[in-house]
């Protein structure tokens, strides 16, 4: 069955594994997680749970949101997300969610918003190849063809300039170092998506694979 879980990412750090060997982890920092609603196969058609991540400042709290909080006897939350997949009888609503459903070695998926770049040339954004640098080449750092003549227009998905980053990543199969459940932290081997403090989604590998 599906595990998932709502952290926020704290950084990047290094540790050394029993062998030496040097393992770079991120640090994603996941307390407070609570069950806010859950779903069954009888009432909507599929399992699942509904959880939130980060209480709300007061000045920002609408009715909808106090509403839906005080069903779980909770605070509204920044950060909410629907796992699916899950066992419904191992939870509740109201239920805190904490990092020991995780273990060490287990294999998860880690969604997250990427960093913004801004508006970038095609070299950056698509990863393509510069003309010739030397005077006169008049082809430095342009897209290049926008394609045959017959059309008469830009075909689509044609690599162009254009706003960078800011997307919904998701990077698959990493393998969780180690499990903090006294400062409620995990450490997951690699890079998983984001700026520091910005919000992730952890759940269980959908491609789930030994970890290497």
């Amino acid at each position: 069955m599906t595990k998932g879980i709502l952290g926020r990412k704290i950084g990047m750090t290094q540790i050394f594994a029993e062998n030496g060997d040097l393992i770079p982890v991120t640090v994603i920092e996941a307390d407070s997680n609570v069950v806010l609603q859950k779903k069954t196969a009888e009432t909507d058609g599929y399992e699942s749970i509904q959880i939130g991540f980060a209480d709300k400042k007061k000045s920002i709290i609408n009715k909808p949101a106090a509403g839906h909080a005080a069903k779980a006897n909770a605070t509204p939350k920044r950060y909410m997300k629907e796992i699916r997949g899950v066992n419904g009888a191992d939870y509740e609503v109201g239920q805190e969610v904490k990092v020991d459903i995780f273990n060490e070695g287990d294999i998860v998926d880690v969604t997250g918003t990427s960093k913004g770049k801004g508006f970038q040339g095609a070299i950056k954004r698509h990863n393509q190849s510069r003309g010739p640098m030397s005077h006169g080449s008049r082809y430095h750092r342009r897209p290049g063809s926008m394609g045959p003549i017959d059309p008469m227009r830009v075909m689509k998905g044609k690599a162009l300039p254009g706003r960078m980053g800011g997307e919904r990543i998701t990077v698959q199969n990493l393998e969780i170092v180690k499990v903090d459940t006294e400062r409620n932290l995990l450490l997951i081997k690699g890079n998983v998506p984001g700026a520091k403090k910005s919000y992730v989604t952890i759940k269980s590998a959908v491609k789930a694979t030994e970890a290497k």
